[in-house]
């Protein structure tokens, strides 16, 4: 596997290692990311590189704001989305390895405010199930988007979720099990989902500018609009929208310096700079393949594309002979 990670943070809606002098071997970074921009109709986007365990590459591109011609940086924040779901369950697998849960046995167990509208779901779904959308239960993001509470009321709402396909058969995302994740996480450490990624995640890996909170989010300088696509040629900028109650399932903000140091994290099985902040053995599970998403055989429109699974947080895949995660 070549050790070289790419990470894209598109305009949609710090302490961390300086990059080592552009080669020429990037000359034509730029030309492809600028063709790219214009290609996707992007307001714009930064790029890193992690090759080595060094960030060797890091650059913006296009505006954070089109309308005051504001360029992106890589100090630009963006809201990481999804992306949120991996650091949630490398809180699970830390509570795994202090002996506090056992990822194969059920949920309720440990959170016993998550129950499923059937009761053999509650006897049965484990954490494992809810780490890779395997539970049953379809997306329901209706449930909590358009109606947003308190993580307590949105957990309540699980148990009148009709699930539909059996417990194990069918890959379903779901963003009401990486809130379970989160709820879990707030009780068995006695403190809030926010200041346990910030302490077992965010400190040791130096991510100093990363954050949840849509107002701090606001009062940065160098943070990026939402921008939606108009007709053709034109964009249009989104509001923020406040995800507070199922922040375990995206609220992270963040930039590619920072998230660099998650990156150099991953590709060192759970090292930085030779200090453990995962479980070796968790980071392994987490990138190998836990449930089957769908079809995976290579067609026209992507050739080099084959495999689609799921770890804990990760989608994987095989990209022209190379294991992507």
């Amino acid at each position: 596997m070549k050790k070289a990670l790419l990470l894209l943070l598109l305009s949609c809606s710090a302490f961390a290692q300086k990059p080592r002098k552009q080669t020429d071997r990037f000359a034509g970074l730029d030309t492809a990311f600028n063709r790219a921009l214009k290609d996707w109709k992007a307001a714009g986007f930064a790029v890193a590189v992690v090759e080595k365990g060094q960030v060797v590459y890091a650059k913006g591109f296009g505006y954070r704001d089109v309308s005051q011609k504001l360029p992106v940086t890589p100090q630009t924040l963006f809201a990481i989305g999804s992306c949120t779901k991996a650091f949630t369950s490398s809180l699970v697998g830390l509570l795994e390895k202090e002996g506090k849960v056992d990822l194969d046995k059920p949920a309720h167990t440990y959170l016993p405010e998550l129950t499923f509208a059937q009761e053999s779901l509650t006897k049965q779904v484990t954490l494992r199930d809810m780490m890779c959308h395997r539970t049953g239960l379809p997306r329901y993001d209706l449930s909590w988007y358009l109606n947003a509470g308190s993580r307590d009321s949105l957990l309540a709402r699980i148990a009148f979720m009709e699930p539909t396909a059996p417990l194990r058969q069918t890959w379903q995302y779901n963003n009401f099990m990486f809130l379970a994740q989160g709820s879990l996480t707030e009780k068995l450490w006695g403190k809030s989902w926010e200041d346990n990624i910030r302490e077992k995640l965010f400190q040791p890996l130096a991510m100093n500018t990363s954050g949840f909170s849509l107002a701090d989010f606001r009062k940065s300088t160098d943070a990026s609009l939402g921008y939606a696509e108009v007709g053709e040629k034109d964009t249009k900028p989104l509001d923020y929208y406040p995800i507070v109650g199922m922040g375990p399932a995206g609220s992270i903000n963040s930039n590619v310096l920072d998230m660099a140091q998650w990156l150099r994290l991953w590709i060192a099985g759970g090292k930085l700079d030779g200090k453990e902040i995962l479980p070796a053995g968790y980071v392994r599970e987490a990138m190998s393949p836990q449930m089957t998403m769908g079809g995976g055989v290579p067609d026209k429109s992507q050739p080099g594309l084959s495999f689609s699974d799921y770890g804990f947080g990760w989608m994987l895949s095989s990209y022209k002979g190379h294991y992507r995660v």
